[in-house]
């Protein structure tokens, strides 16, 4: 039985925490493996509403291990914050839930200053980062000299790096006339939450290595989409780390071997926060509309977020570059009522016809999209838990997606709700 990587395969936003809810029913264990704060997962459980930033998306459910693994930058307060909030909400997390790599960077209220800075400082050329540091905190782990969790527990270790760590940082404050983090209250921050932070602290490669062994099913999830990818994604309105599949054995210290099933979350439409190029994007009555219908709020921001007809360019590469084996195809519902609907199957970009996204910036702001009209459907397809009560238009609809990205449907998804779930092909199984 595999292993099971959920990535998004868009610009974030795609439903994920739905579906990792909907599969960690099937595993033991789920492992967030990349990324910061900035991603928001929301799951709707029994009416009842759960927004997770940093926590994997199975804390929700009884029994199952969560793991934050080593590829994820944490701020330590946003952690404790978040535990508490879902605490309250009924839900049991203790160190024998949840277990949080010791090896991860630390995100600090200084890189939070840097990113705010920077922003500021780019004008009307903002790359459309949440602000809360999480590309300072990923520059810091390259550069060697970020804070770790382990750090937490040696004071003379977490003073030394805690010096070298601002005196990179407010320099560049200072050269963009903001104002320096402090040096004594950052420390003192740091030392009061260290003892509520460090009993989740454990091995987890370790610890990963030994479930596998025992036979227990893992569930990694991501964060953000394959197209935000810092390598793959539209440089550079991207995110600071690796969204592709293969990051899950980096980020949570695994062979590669052990990503198994990989699972790409694909709305049946598109959507962008924040700045950078979107081929696709209606900027009229119909994105609003799919706006409106589709809740697109961002979970952690706020913001609302660019809509557009569904881009199979994009997500093909997002198959290719991703190793992803199937498509969980979300917000189905939100298409209900529309007389025609639009594909984007190539791209036009002075005269050539291309079949995926330049890597040049200025390339990908220029490529105009190619069109396929396909008929819609008046029938409502929420709520539906078979391929039976779907309208076929809809199910022409999603034939034609997986043609053009070259991967099959395995999941779909009609509404926020757990049980809104149609499964063709079972990824555990596979």
């Amino acid at each position: 039985m595999a292993n099971v990587t959920v990535v998004g395969a868009q610009w974030g936003d795609e439903g994920k925490g739905k579906i990792v809810d909907w599969l960690s029913s099937r595993a033991d264990v789920v492992v967030r493996y990349q990324g910061g704060h900035n991603a928001g997962h929301t799951l709707v459980i029994n009416g009842q509403v759960y927004k997770l930033s940093l926590l994997p998306s199975g804390v929700v459910r009884p029994g199952k291990l969560s793991v934050i693994g080593n590829g994820v930058v944490i701020d330590p307060w946003a952690l404790l914050k978040e535990i508490e909030t879902i605490t309250e909400k009924g839900v049991t997390i203790s160190p024998e839930t949840l277990v949080v790599a010791e090896n991860a960077p630390l995100i600090l209220p200084v890189h939070g200053m840097v990113d705010r800075a920077r922003e500021a400082a780019r004008g009307d050329h903002k790359i459309g980062t949440t602000g809360r540091g999480i590309g300072p905190a990923y520059e810091d782990k390259v550069a060697r000299r970020a804070i770790r969790v382990c750090d937490l527990a040696d004071r003379p270790v977490l003073e030394h790096k805690l010096d070298e760590l601002l005196l990179h940082h407010n320099a560049l404050l200072r050269g963009l006339g903001a104002e320096e983090a402090s040096r004594d209250e950052t420390l003192a921050a740091l030392l009061e939450i260290a003892p509520k932070v460090l009993p989740y602290a454990g091995v987890v490669w370790q610890r990963l290595d030994e479930l596998r062994r025992a036979g227990r099913r893992i569930l990694f999830e991501g964060a953000q989409g394959m197209m935000l990818d810092v390598d793959h994604g539209t440089y550079p309105f991207v995110t600071s780390s690796n969204t592709v599949a293969s990051q899950a054995a980096t980020g949570a210290g695994v062979g590669v071997g052990s990503v198994g099933f990989v699972l790409g979350i694909t709305k049946a439409y598109t959507t962008r926060v924040g700045s950078g190029p979107f081929p696709s994007e209606q900027a009229n009555e119909i994105g609003e509309t799919l706006g409106t219908r589709g809740h697109e709020f961002g979970t952690v921001t706020g913001r609302r977020r660019r809509c557009g007809w569904f881009d199979a360019v994009l997500v093909h590469q997002a198959v290719k570059t991703g190793g992803i084996d199937g498509i969980a195809l979300t917000k189905l519902d939100v298409l209900d009522g529309f007389d025609e609907l639009k594909i984007c199957t190539g791209y036009e970009l002075d005269g050539r016809i291309l079949h995926h996204l330049p890597a040049s910036q200025t390339a990908q702001a220029a490529v105009k999209p190619i069109y396929e009209t396909l008929e819609g459907w008046r029938e409502s397809t929420r709520g539906a838990r078979s391929y039976a009560e779907l309208p076929a238009a809809a199910i022409k609809y999603i034939r034609r997606i997986e043609e053009l990205v070259e991967a099959p449907v395995t999941l779909l998804s009609t509404s926020p709700e757990r049980d809104d779930t149609v499964l063709l092909r079972d990824p555990f199984e596979d």
